[in-house]
């Protein structure tokens, strides 16, 4: 298991409902194509579970 996850904006949060924005914004993603590296815990996890449908998660 990866210590590390490597998310990427793969979808535009223009019409996304204002809670999932919050949350891609949250995890510092602010255009689409860019990504971040966030540590693999229960708390990432959630974020990622909430917008699965915006990002692509790749572990590192």
């Amino acid at each position: 298991m990866a210590d590390r996850l490597k998310i990427t904006l793969i979808k535009s949060t223009i019409g996304a409902v204002p809670k999932n924005k919050a949350t891609v914004e949250a995890m510092g993603l602010r255009k689409i194509g860019k990504s971040v590296e966030m540590p693999n815990n229960e708390a990432t996890k959630g974020m990622i579970q909430q917008v699965r449908h915006l990002v692509k998660v790749e572990e590192i």
